[in-house]
């Protein structure tokens, strides 16, 4: 089913007290991990909130684990607030294998919400990781989750099933360091090709737009290349397009057959593009829920969105983002752990048609209950080997 901003019918669920604990993963080894601390403690509170037994599970910048406490943080966490977790009164720290057997070994696993953005969490690590403990968990499996986080990888899927996306080059660091004016002579036919000097360099598997830049000139595309290997070994170097509209479209949902899709909403980046301090910094850019759009367009965005989604394997939830330049719409990137912070575009999509902020968390929750239930035991026992 699709979502219709025109007229949506708000779902409604009640403030429940449920068996199963839920364990929010936030932070995080990346270069996200503030962005990760402010949406999973959003969604922690929104949680509690709703009558779960709760549990703030807080992965440090060196990949240590640790339970932090409600009373850590009143609403939205500052930026380095959980810097040293000892002295907010955390328990830990443990390592990853610690951490997650003492979850699994109870009589009832908690259910998992990773609110990890970029590398460890959004690109099928920690997902491994919880499967490999057979712990029920939100959001994509490991194969869509490692899919939709590599930029380059999910461009080759999505122009392999004709989804129409901007053109692009993709730079392994090691050619770099070894043949620098041989890729910027690359970088120079690809331009000219496009008619159009300007291009946008940017680290393959990385989020929130750290490690973009815009390189305006042939001179700046060196650094605009060093940069991006400050973060991944691997840079996309699309063909730029001039301030195309920023369009996005949340999607809820297990099964290809049941999904929900709202939106598109619109990004105005207050920017030169939509960078990490637009993206992050209130007050420096706009977004509505409800792009002005015709409805047809509107219907082919979403339609767009699901291909894109039903693609690469995604259960749970995730974000898709498009841009249109002029009638021509391409498809950007699919977030399989979208942002849940109070400007994050996602939540507000999906409660257009879900309900309250609250209320999308505890569909999240729903939907990796419904899969945990469904799932096959993945373990065998001599007796099921065949003879």
């Amino acid at each position: 089913m699709r979502g219709d901003l025109t007229g949506p019918k708000v779902r409604t669920t009640e403030r429940r007290k449920v068996g199963r604990a839920v364990a929010v993963l936030f932070g995080g080894p990346s270069a996200e991990h503030d962005v990760s601390v402010v949406s999973g403690w959003a969604i922690a509170d929104a949680l509690a909130d709703s009558g779960f037994a709760l549990e703030r599970l807080l992965i440090d910048l060196s990949g240590r684990w640790w339970q932090v406490p409600a009373t850590a943080a009143s609403g939205r966490p500052r930026s380095g607030a959980f810097d040293d977790p000892a002295n907010l009164g955390a328990a830990g720290p443990w390592r990853p294998g610690e951490a997650l057997e003492r979850m699994a070994s109870r009589p009832v696993a908690p259910i998992v919400f990773p609110a990890l953005h970029g590398p460890f969490g959004e690109d099928g690590t920690v997902q491994a990781l919880l499967e490999a403990y057979e712990l029920p968990y939100a959001g994509a499996g490991v194969a869509a989750s490692a899919v939709g986080m590599d930029k380059a990888l999910f461009k080759r899927l999505a122009r392999g099933l004709t989804m129409p996306v901007v053109d692009w080059l993709e730079v392994p660091a090691s050619r770099w360091a070894g043949a620098r004016q041989a890729v910027l002579d690359e970088l120079a036919a690809f331009s000219d090709r496009h008619d159009e000097s300007q291009l946008i360099i940017k680290p393959a598997r990385l989020g929130s737009s750290v490690g973009i830049s815009i390189a305006h000139s042939p001179a700046e595309r060196g650094q605009a290349l060093d940069d991006a290997f400050r973060f991944d070994s691997l840079a996309v170097v699309e063909r730029y397009l001039d301030h195309p509209r920023e369009l996005e479209v949340a999607i809820v949902g297990n099964a290809p057959d049941a999904l929900e899709a709202f939106g598109p909403g619109e990004v105005f980046p207050g920017r030169e593009f939509y960078d990490y301090v637009a993206k992050y910094s209130d007050g420096v850019s706009g977004v509505t829920p409800k792009a002005d759009v015709p409805e047809a367009l509107g219907e082919r965005i979403r339609a767009l969105a699901l291909d894109a989604y039903r693609a690469i394997g995604c259960e749970g939830f995730a974000r898709v983002d498009l841009m249109l330049a002029g009638d021509e719409l391409y498809l950007s990137e699919i977030n399989t752990i979208p942002g849940f912070t109070p400007i994050s575009l996602f939540p507000q999509m999906a409660g257009t048609g879900l309900g309250s902020f609250a209320a999308v968390c505890r569909r999240i929750v729903e939907l990796a209950e419904e899969r945990a239930a469904s799932r096959v035991r993945s373990r065998l026992t001599p007796a099921d080997l065949p003879r």
